[in-house]
């Protein structure tokens, strides 16, 4: 019985991380609590992005806080969303919260950007 039991726990919780994973896009990966992108290298948020889903950071800002970019084939999923940048480029938003990186990270797990001029964030999950 206690056999039956452990299977059908494990089927649950792979069936759920198969959902959780289909929520997001493949790009991107929850780790150590914190959003990266495939390669392991952190995501930020602006708290300077005052409009939901609307990114504020444009030219040099852009150039320290490189989007996190969107396929033109990329469609919403949840608290996912595809937005449209003021210079026409996509770019993931999670939770209404533009995403980008942080030049200064150099290698996976690198979380430099994070309370930049405290307006810099670690995007979680």
């Amino acid at each position: 019985m206690r056999a039956m039991i452990f299977a059908a726990t494990a089927a649950l919780v792979a069936i759920g991380g198969f959902a959780i994973a289909q929520t997001m896009p493949a790009s991107v990966h929850a780790m150590n609590g914190m959003l990266t992108d495939a390669k392991g290298m952190t995501l930020y948020t602006w708290d300077n992005d005052k409009e939901a889903n609307k990114s504020a950071c444009n030219g040099m800002c852009l150039m320290n806080w490189p989007a996190l970019t969107a396929a033109a084939a990329d469609k919403d999923m949840g608290d996912w969303k595809v937005i449209t940048r003021d210079d026409g480029a996509k770019q993931w938003s999670y939770k209404g919260k533009p995403l980008y990186y942080f030049r200064m990270d150099a290698k996976s797990g690198d979380t430099t950007g994070d309370g930049r001029g405290m307006v810099w964030h670690i995007a979680k999950p």
